[in-house]
């Protein structure tokens, strides 16, 4: 898999809210805010349920990882989606950090994405 996730208990805007700050408790910043609802409207005329694509890095980790290959930025940021499903419920994904720069045959690399997803692991743990 490449992605791990959890259902919260509350509204789309506000879950949006709680990973922002539950992303800054662990040292990440949003970088992007892509509203793909909003995009596919203006752009193909398609409808769909809210669907947020939070583009979340850490600077510190972000630097190591960039020291260790400087081609790794394709896969940075961490993504995390907030989207809303058919029945209302609001999940909340996040990248698998181990997944995608498995990728990537550095040393320390390895070592790293495992930080990277022990602190998102604890974002989604603050979620619930």
């Amino acid at each position: 898999m490449y992605s791990f996730s959890t259902q919260v208990s509350c509204g789309y805007d506000e879950a949006i809210e709680k990973v922002t700050e539950a992303l800054k408790s662990e040292g990440f910043g949003v970088l992007t805010e892509i509203d793909v609802k909003a995009t596919l409207k203006k752009k193909i005329d398609v409808d769909r349920k809210p669907y947020m694509i939070l583009g979340a890095c850490n600077p510190g980790l972000a630097n190591q990882a960039i020291n260790a290959d400087p081609d790794i930025g394709l896969l940075l940021p961490c993504n995390v989606v907030v989207r809303e499903e058919d029945d209302g419920a609001i999940t909340v994904a996040f990248m698998d950090p181990q997944a995608v720069l498995g990728l990537v045959d550095r040393e320390g690399v390895e070592d790293l994405a495992g930080q990277v997803r022990a602190k998102l692991e604890k974002v989604r743990d603050q979620l619930n």
